[in-house]
């Protein structure tokens, strides 16, 4: 299965090219001035920008895991309690995030991004009580830098360097039925943040045809040392590849493959019994995904809201092999709006 899937990402790649590829007018430069000059909304980092140009943006992501995994295989409520204190049922996190970009040259564009986290997860006891756990709050305070390689016969290569700084929190507490009256440290995936000084790079290649622009994005995000509770979260790589169609000056549709790797956690927290619940388990963390996404880019191209863009997608899991026992990823939904002036 994994083979199949892994052929239709480079598959995807090599239509894409090949069809903007035929459309391409020799002396022409790539742009962002069409439905289709951004990537799907849930790609960041995939433009840069002219001297002088601004853009603010929002988004909100929002994605439900549900359901337990070992690897690719199913694993039962019962089965987990056979070995830990409490199962995990499901979860979800909703994310509102807030982005800058600004170019002071023509081949360098300056990125900031902050996010607002609030997560939820549902559990249930040995006994049979069913509970649940919220943690909210500012995350990772992140800031890269773009520069653009080459802008030539409707293609355009960047690079990114960036850091991400650990101003999100990583005591995040409430209180369970064990714990309570009073709060207990969150396991893992419930933390707003990383606290570790992060690095992340990619590289983005991009290509426009009359009709058809293609994307690639290989990007990866490297933690630094560990936090004061002494752990890491495991580094991540990723490989985006997309496909859009303009359907009209204001309109694009657009389809994409994700590949991700994330590795386990690194130390453990000492503040969390690893048997109480998987998810406070540094062996049950990371993974192997691949996903798809369908979405849509609405531009206004002139008037009073000119260079206003409005997205969406939807994106669902391909394949998921998953160190240990976790919640599965059912999907995750993105919106968003865009501005950009001079």
């Amino acid at each position: 299965m994994k083979k199949y899937i892994l052929m239709l990402a480079v598959l995807l790649a090599a239509t894409g090219h090949s069809f903007a590829q035929n459309e391409i007018q020799p002396t022409s430069k790539w742009t962002a001035s069409r439905p289709d000059g951004h990537a799907p909304i849930s790609v960041m980092a995939d433009h840069v920008h002219h001297k002088g140009e601004w853009m603010f943006s929002y988004r909100f992501m929002s994605m439900n895991m549900k359901g337990l995994h070992s690897g690719t295989d199913e694993v039962s409520t019962t089965a987990v309690l056979e070995n830990y204190m409490i199962s995990p049922e499901e979860m979800n996190m909703n994310m509102h995030m807030l982005g800058a970009m600004y170019a002071p040259t023509d081949r360098l564009t300056l990125m900031a991004m902050t996010n607002f986290i609030s997560n939820e997860m549902e559990l249930v006891t040995r006994m049979g009580a069913a509970f649940n756990t919220s943690s909210s709050g500012f995350g990772d305070l992140k800031f890269s830098g773009l520069y653009q390689l080459f802008n030539r016969r409707k293609q355009s290569l960047h690079g990114q360097l960036g850091v991400s700084l650990p101003t999100g929190s990583i005591e995040e507490m409430d209180v369970t039925p064990m714990s309570a009256p009073n709060e207990t440290s969150l396991p893992y995936p419930m933390q707003i943040g990383s606290g570790t000084f992060d690095g992340e790079a990619g590289l983005t290649y991009l290509i426009q045809g009359n009709f058809l622009s293609f994307g690639s994005q290989l990007t990866t995000l490297l933690r630094f040392g560990k936090n004061e509770y002494d752990y890491s979260f495991g580094n991540q790589y990723q490989l985006n590849n997309w496909i859009a169609a303009k359907l009209a000056n204001s309109l694009s549709i657009s389809g994409r493959v994700q590949g991700i790797i994330v590795e386990k956690i690194e130390g453990a927290h000492p503040g969390l019994n690893m048997m109480m619940v998987p998810a406070a388990n540094p062996e049950n963390s990371g993974g192997k995904y691949i996903n798809a996404g369908l979405g849509t880019n609405f531009y206004i191209p002139s008037g009073a809201f000119k260079n206003v863009r409005f997205a969406l997608e939807y994106a669902f899991p391909l394949y998921q092999d998953l160190n240990g026992i976790q919640l599965k990823n059912r999907s995750t939904f993105t919106a968003g709006v865009q501005y950009s002036f001079h």
